[in-house]
């Protein structure tokens, strides 16, 4: 695995603890919410995203009917095939969504691993014999090691996971170094730091490098590892592996 890049360290000195200083909306708003983009809908922009998808028209149209409802406040932020695959009505449906779903996430990684490729390439050329870190790893406040490393463990989360937060409390707890992973981030660092301080991470340890926090990027599919997120994983002989 390579390095990936670390958010920087002034990015999490804001963070209070405990939890969001802002209140969490109710479920009322989230449906009226909901039901605003739902009648403010585009009929071109949803052929367009209906076909990125490789769904049909009507199916998008049920999509979005279906995150009007408890989906939809349950996973706010479900993709659309995971939503129609969970609510299928047949299992000629079921398995219609999931081969879309993994040809979709093959060429996400593929993509993904392109990228990483020329960003390799790019590195070597611009910064030949350059370690490639951020920041020294003996220095105070500075990010840590990152998923590259075999000594350290791994942990990927997802949003909107009560079960992530509490995994990453109780590692938290045992004053163990490791490295979280937010699976689905989309590249923004704020959403990285709204999960950080609604589980409750302390900002003195990601100064200290005790724990960093760290875009997924894709890292998660690429392990290939079995199971449902969130997952404590480390490298044992040379093969990344689920912890208990």
């Amino acid at each position: 695995m390579k390095h990936p890049i670390v958010l920087a360290v002034a990015l999490l000195t804001a963070l209070p603890l405990p939890a969001l200083s802002q209140p969490v909306p109710t479920v009322q708003s989230r449906v009226e919410q909901s039901r605003v983009t739902q009648s403010q809908s585009d009929p071109v922009q949803d052929e367009r995203l209906a076909r990125e998808w490789g769904l049909r028209a009507d199916e998008w149209t049920r999509y979005r009917q279906l995150m009007q409802g408890p989906l939809g406040i349950y996973s706010p932020n479900l993709d659309p095939l995971s939503a129609l695959g969970v609510e299928a009505r047949s299992d000629e449906e079921r398995r219609r969504y999931a081969e879309l779903q993994v040809q979709a996430e093959s060429r996400r990684v593929e993509k993904l691993l392109a990228y990483q490729r020329a960003y390799d390439e790019a590195w070597q050329r611009l910064q030949p014999g350059s370690q490639r870190v951020n920041m020294p790893d003996a220095s105070p406040g500075q990010a840590g090691n990152a998923i590259g490393g075999s000594e350290r463990t791994a942990v990927f989360v997802r949003e909107n996971c009560t079960p992530c937060e509490q995994t990453v409390q109780r590692l938290q707890a045992t004053g163990s170094a490791f490295d979280i992973y937010v699976v689905g981030s989309r590249g923004d660092d704020a959403r990285i730091r709204a999960w950080a301080r609604r589980s409750q991470v302390d900002p003195a340890r990601v100064l200290a490098g005790a724990i960093t926090l760290n875009h997924d990027g894709g890292r998660w599919l690429s392990l290939g590892l079995p199971g449902e997120l969130p997952a404590v994983v480390r490298q044992v002989n040379g093969q990344w592996q689920r912890q208990p």
